[in-house]
């Protein structure tokens, strides 16, 4: 098991859940949300469940959870599937990590209540990322061995289940298709819609369908006989809402923020969303060009942004670190471009499959020199697409570079959501007319922003190259100029109106947890539950890391008296970045672990109710 810390106390002194899609303007005080008791827990019928479909690789078991998880959609619900493999490049284990609920949510449960086993090959090695109890139930197939001693020792309940007999017995069908079965009725998905997503499926039909069909009946016949299963009510339908995972996300916002180019070598976690951009563009009018490594990628985005095109580049942690010195020219130079970073787990080659925060300090502070930057981080799978949006309208609006942190939880969890609403953003990249008169590219504007001319343009021709310059842009390395083209490019950023988006801040009690991306779910999740206990606190869940915003962010904290910093990485960057820029208030704590296992609600209220009753 990977250790959880608490740290810090005293004052501060010095690579297609589902959340109800708000947009990130939605921020400012809003009341905290209603109490959800957990699947299966607090007496009550259970509006969320946990359920796990795995087995080896080639089984299926992604395909079957990506199927359950488009029915339980149609038939009303809300959910999440996150994917887990072994380290294998082809082949071995994999399991589908699925939660579903009547309501919008946003992250994995502390707890599963089914764990369905086509087969066991390394399941075990599962074990820590799928936590049961006496009260979970694992269905798996008697036929290959025993349960596996690291899931028996949970306590949960075995049912028995031949999954391959059961399919080899109707010609055609595929033990996945049972576990579909299984599942769905266990969700009370109707058959009739399980039938139209498996049509949807095979697309041929014939008796490939037929046998489907039969085979996810047969599954369905003994969900009733085990005993748990979603309760409470559903919405009519689902028709209108999203599947749509982090990276889609992202790519899509990108695309409405208006880029039109995009230059990236391939780097798990964030390859998906190259992926889904190439043809996406294409129906844009817009280009993806596949680059032979990082450094080629983020100068080719440069460069084409220079151009006068709104460029991107997608990477994770390694590929970032190769892409510092090229942003270092995007700082100089004042060429926009976005970088979004799907982080994993590190350093180096890390643990590139699964999740952690743990490149904050370099995106917030790893440049050479003084190299202001903008550092954006969307708190949602659905906020993926504002955020990457917003962080295109900035870096556009102030010729700077800016990096959205998304994550690997994000990034390749599917999740059902409702639709976005669609957002506009005033302004653009303030260019330079033809021949106009005295032209100084770099000119020392109040706002910081001066005018770029587009190369061609007649008339206001510059040199733009990493070098310090002059306002005209000219190289140069007199105090003078160093200086004020410094002070410039702070200025700009620092001066920049960006609302109330900067953060989502929820409730007012002076018990206040500050966090950002993927753990912003199961705080949010954490603290619903310690309302329903008579414990208040408020939420700020940052979206805008850089620039820092100090007058905003004291507001947000004001009345505080003891604060709380959770995120996803073992040395506690976040709550370090915010102690170097920010006067935090009160008592401050940090609660930190790193990857591969996420944070999950229960952790955070523990933590909540101590400290509360302390």
């Amino acid at each position: 098991m990977v250790a959880t810390r608490s740290t810090g106390t005293g004052s501060s002194g010095s690579k297609s859940g589902g959340v109800k899609a708000k947009s990130a303007s939605a921020a400012g005080r809003r009341a905290a949300p209603k109490a959800r008791a957990p699947a299966g827990k607090g007496g009550g019928p259970a509006q969320s469940f946990s359920l796990v479909i795995a087995g080896s690789g080639g089984a299926g078991v992604m395909t079957a959870g990506t199927m359950l998880l488009e029915a339980a959609a149609l038939s009303g619900l809300y959910g999440l599937m996150v994917r887990s493999s072994g380290p294998q490049i082809r082949g071995g284990e994999a399991a589908a990590l699925i939660r579903v609920a009547s309501h919008p949510i946003e992250n994995m449960d502390d707890r599963f209540d089914c764990l369905i086993a086509v087969d066991w090959m390394n399941l075990q090695r599962f074990s820590d990322e799928i936590p049961l109890d006496a009260d979970s139930v694992v269905v798996g197939d008697p036929n290959e061995g025993e349960l596996p001693e690291a899931f028996a020792r949970t306590g949960a309940r075995f049912v028995p289940l031949p999954f391959k007999a059961t399919a080899k017995s109707i010609p055609g069908s595929w033990p996945n298709m049972v576990a579909l079965g299984l599942a769905a009725g266990m969700l009370g998905v109707p058959a009739k819609i399980v039938d139209e997503i498996i049509a949807k499926s095979l697309k041929k039909g014939g008796d490939a369908l037929v046998a489907s069909r039969k085979a996810a009946a047969a599954g369905r016949e003994t969900a009733g006989g085990i005993g748990i299963g979603l309760a409470g009510t559903r919405s009519a339908g689902g028709k209108g809402r999203w599947s749509i995972t982090g990276n889609e996300a992202a790519g899509y916002g990108a695309i409405r923020g208006g880029v039109r180019f995009v230059a990236a070598y391939p780097i798990t976690p964030a390859t998906e969303l190259l992926e889904w951009m190439a043809p996406a563009l294409s129906r844009v009018g817009g280009v993806l060009l596949q680059a032979e490594d990082e450094l080629a990628s983020i100068n080719m985005a440069i460069g084409a942004s220079y151009g006068g095109v709104p460029s991107l580049t997608a990477t994770s942690g390694p590929g970032l670190a190769l892409m510092t010195e090229a942003l270092g020219l995007s700082v100089t130079a004042e060429i926009p471009v976005v970088v979004v970073n799907v982080m994993r787990g590190g350093p180096s080659t890390g643990i590139p499959a699964k999740s952690e925060q743990s490149d904050i300090s370099i995106a917030t502070s790893g440049l050479h020199g003084d190299a202001p930057r903008l550092v954006i981080a969307p708190n949602s799978v659905a906020d993926c697409l504002a955020a990457t949006q917003w962080a295109v309208h900035l870096a556009e609006t102030l010729q700077a570079p800016a990096i959205v942190l998304s994550d690997q939880f994000f990034g390749q969890t599917r999740a059902v959501i409702d639709r976005p609403e669609d957002l506009a953003f005033g302004n653009g990249r303030a260019t330079a007319s033809a021949h106009a008169e005295a032209y100084r590219r770099y000119a020392d504007t109040p706002s910081g922003v001066s005018p770029m001319a587009i190369p061609g343009t007649p008339g206001v021709a510059y040199t733009a190259d990493g070098l310090e310059h002059n306002e005209r842009g000219i190289p140069s390395s007199q105090t003078a100029d160093h200086v004020r083209q410094l002070a410039k490019r702070e200025r700009k950023l620092a001066m920049a109106d960006y609302g109330d988006r900067w953060a989502d801040i929820e409730g007012d009690a002076d018990l206040v947890v500050v966090t950002l991306g993927s753990a912003t779910g199961p705080v949010r999740e954490a603290l619903a539950r310690a309302s329903g206990q008579g414990i208040a606190a408020r939420l700020v869940s940052v979206r805008l890391l850089a620039p820092a915003r100090p007058e905003v962010f004291a507001k947000a904290l004001a009345g505080a008296r003891r604060v709380l910093v959770v995120e996803q990485n073992h040395s506690a960057q976040f709550h370090r970045y915010l102690r170097s820029v920010y006067d935090l208030p009160g008592e401050v704590r940090s609660y930190c672990h790193p990857g591969p296992l996420p944070i999950r609600p229960a952790e955070v209220l523990r933590v909540i109710t101590e400290w509360s009753r302390a």
